[in-house]
């Protein structure tokens, strides 16, 4: 069976466990890093969907960038409490781009 996290800060994931998703309060890149390749082990009940915070994403983006040829999980940057820093944007475009060819967005 598949699974939905969160990874983030404390104020940005309590939401997301409200909803019953497995949530991964983080407080470093280090501590992202680590959860991140805990978490995409290969197990029976992996992980579809990853939703990380943008502010958690950026220092380890070259990390997140390894799992982009992987059909699962799907990483999506998503806008902390403070609000977005074009980082899950951008994203979403240059898949958009992969996709089609072309920046439709």
């Amino acid at each position: 069976m598949f699974k939905i996290a969160v990874i983030g800060g404390s104020d940005s994931v309590v939401g997301f466990k409200a909803l019953g998703l497995d949530t991964y309060e983080v407080d470093s890149p280090e501590q992202a890093r680590k959860t991140l390749h805990e978490i995409t082990k290969p197990r029976e009940d992996e992980y579809a969907i990853i939703y990380m915070e943008e502010t958690v994403a950026a220092p380890i983006l070259a990390d997140i960038r390894k799992y982009d040829e992987r059909p699962s999980p799907a990483i999506i940057l998503i806008p902390g409490r403070d609000g977005p820093i074009g980082l899950g944007q951008s994203a979403l475009q240059e898949a958009v781009e992969k996709a089609v060819g072309s920046n439709i967005l």
